[in-house]
């Protein structure tokens, strides 16, 4: 069992470089956030917003301080398709599977088939424990710890600190209680979705001057595993049936021909109008054209 005194015994360039291969090897390589345990920034009328938040180091014996995951999210004739990839798991997903159909099926990027795979793609988000230092939308959530959802954007910003392109710059440990630093959460609303190209980390430090404090904090954590755990997905067949009903037809694919190749990196995301949900479709686009090319060159 891992304790507190371990945890700052073995934090440092070990713990930042096994975080750092954790990273690139997802790299190489949901859930909807409606329970109290989730954070989210407050923003006001035009879509601006600031927050000042502290990423926490993985639960107990987790072992990497944040879990990734795919959903899709899109409306079709038979209603809303709103399920966890099963991609997360390394799975087949029989979105993933339609929209590599579609996909191929035409070579003209403006074809409605390309545009209603860009409109059902996977989206891609981050899941890590919180420590909230600074609200203004919400002072009840200061010195409290949350789940925090996020995308590529932000997640980009904690590889930057861990990796930094600069021989001047430190590489630091986000996660880290003593070495870690706030992160300054700018939220600008640009082209009808939040960017978050503003946000930046503020000065390194202890997250509290009292390490017991801080076992509090850590102790207060939540399980990410939990949302990794196959029980909480549905099945392939499942989610084929409500694919089926969402686009009221069967869409049930078996031995999908693949083109060799093909690049859309400069192609912009295809907007779903009234979402019932928060998305951030802004951070998924590039990871989401390349698990499209990488479909259909297996």
């Amino acid at each position: 069992m891992v304790d507190f005194k371990a945890l700052k015994a073995n934090r440092g360039s070990e713990s930042l470089e096994k975080l750092t291969t954790e990273v690139k090897k997802m790299a190489s390589n949901e859930t909807k956030t409606s329970d109290d345990r989730f954070w989210q920034p407050t923003v006001d009328k035009v879509g601006n917003g600031y927050a000042v938040i502290r990423f926490l180091p993985a639960p107990g014996e987790e072992g990497v301080p944040f879990v990734r995951t795919f959903d899709h999210g899109f409306k079709g004739p038979g209603g809303w398709y709103i399920e966890s990839s099963l991609t997360t798991l390394g799975k087949t997903d029989p979105v993933s599977e339609y929209n590599t159909k579609l996909w191929n099926a035409s070579e003209d990027d403006n074809s409605w088939q390309r545009q209603q795979a860009r409109k059902q793609k996977r989206r891609l988000h981050y899941i890590s424990n919180i420590y909230v230092v600074n609200d203004p939308g919400n002072p009840e959530n200061e010195g409290k710890v949350f789940l925090f959802k996020y995308g590529k954007k932000i997640f980009d910003k904690l590889k930057e600190a861990m990796e930094p392109q600069f021989e001047d710059e430190t590489p630091m440990n986000p996660f880290d209680l003593w070495e870690g630093a706030p992160f300054k959460l700018k939220i600008r609303q640009v082209e009808g979705y939040r960017n978050y190209d503003k946000s930046e980390f503020g000065e390194v430090g202890p997250l509290d001057d009292d390490d017991k404090v801080m076992e509090k904090i850590w102790k207060s954590e939540h399980s990410l595993q939990e949302f990794l755990d196959p029980k909480n997905f549905k099945t392939y067949e499942e989610l084929q049936a409500r694919l089926n009903k969402v686009l009221a037809e069967n869409v049930a694919v078996k031995n999908t021909s693949r083109a060799e190749d093909y690049d859309e990196d400069s192609a912009p995301a295809f907007k779903t109008s009234d979402p019932p949900f928060s998305t951030d479709d802004e951070d998924g686009d590039d990871e989401s054209i390349k698990f499209f090319r990488d479909l259909a060159k297996s």
